[in-house]
């Protein structure tokens, strides 16, 4: 039987384990140009023993940013400064995917220079409010990407993971989970246009096709053993509506699978959602990581997923953030720091480097 502990291939590379640390946003990029720190080397190096890393999202240009303090991967300085990061966790043995998330309509202009405003698959604002260094403010209502400019953020995402490789990641995880801009394009509420790059009722192939040019797009750069994506069918966050999601998301798994992408990693953000998540497995022959956040924060339990062949790796968010050593906690059945929210976004080193290990 196949356990969490065990080595698995992963784009070319023997992975030690199958526990992943999922992305997660810690909005601490206070280096010059939004890069990271000395604290984000230390929080990652200290991470290491995950089979895999994917870092917190990372803007592929200027006007993909939709939270404060959050790091790009665009320019020579962001370059250097996550080169520290990468030779830190090779040092420990570790492998890290850079994770390349363009926020869309997840943001404001008060993020960004130069009065940019956010840009979307369409003119269609999110409910809610975004955290700024001011306080909540309203979403506003994005700019339409128009054709030209759809390609030009398409070449925005290969140029960001081209620097990734540079920067001495083992990859690239594209982010098209969670209502930011490559869901923006697959779902039907955040994509009403009615060009080659979206549609409603039976447009699945139309919607899937920004996903589908990006990730073509980074594998022709970086190739396919260096690229991922990440999906979350279903998931309302960031107000996304997909009430029939399956269509959409089988559909993008069939272009995707003869690409021979590194993995495919999938949030199960809801109940109900493992037929198919089973279906995709089926349609996608590589490594599944699974993010089983149905039933709340994915714990110790998932690992069972691996056992009976649900995933490949299961990814683990909090639980990894408040336990740097998850892998060996894990193997002991614990004991678990418990996570403190009040830390997971800014701040200092406060919840962010000084968990304790176990020895």
């Amino acid at each position: 039987m196949t356990t969490a502990f065990d080595p698995v291939l992963l784009g070319g590379k023997r992975l030690a384990n199958r526990i992943a640390m999922a992305p997660m946003t810690r909005s601490r990029a206070y280096g010059p140009g939004l890069t990271p720190t000395p604290s984000v080397v230390e929080y990652y190096r200290q991470r290491a023993s995950a089979g895999l890393i994917v870092t917190e999202g990372i803007q592929p240009s200027v006007v993909g940013q939709g939270y404060p303090d959050t790091p790009g991967l665009h320019t020579r300085e962001q370059i250097a400064a996550w080169r520290e990061v990468t030779d830190a966790v090779h040092a420990e043995g570790g492998t890290i995917f850079a994770q390349l998330m363009h926020a869309g309509r997840i943001g404001h202009p008060v993020l960004l220079p130069d009065g940019l405003t956010p840009v979307s698959a369409s003119p269609v604002a999110a409910r809610g409010k975004v955290y700024t260094h001011d306080g909540p403010v309203d979403f506003v209502t994005p700019v339409e990407l128009d054709a030209d400019a759809v390609r030009a953020t398409v070449a925005d995402f290969a140029a960001a993971a081209r620097a990734a490789v540079e920067a001495g990641f083992d990859g690239v995880e594209l982010h098209g989970a969670s209502g930011y801009l490559i869901h923006q394009f697959l779902a039907p509420n955040t994509n009403v246009r009615t060009d080659e790059w979206g549609g409603q009722g039976e447009a699945e192939e139309n919607r899937v096709r920004f996903a589908v040019e990006v990730v073509r797009a980074v594998v022709d750069e970086i190739g396919a053993e260096r690229t991922a994506l990440r999906l979350s069918p279903g998931n309302p966050y960031n107000d996304i509506d997909e009430p029939a999601p399956d269509a959409v998301y089988t559909a993008l798994a069939r272009r995707l699978e003869p690409l021979g992408l590194a993995y495919l990693h999938v949030i199960e953000s809801r109940p109900g959602q493992r037929e198919l998540v089973d279906t995709l497995r089926k349609l996608f022959s590589g490594p599944v990581v699974l993010n089983a956040l149905s039933e709340g924060p994915t714990g110790p339990e998932a690992l069972a997923l691996i056992e009976d062949g649900t995933a490949d790796l299961i990814s683990f968010g909090a639980l990894f953030l408040a336990n740097p050593d998850l892998p060996a906690r894990l193997a002991a059945g614990g004991p678990y720091n418990t996570p403190d929210p009040a830390t997971f976004f800014g701040g200092d080193d406060k919840g962010f480097t000084d968990y304790p290990a176990l020895v």
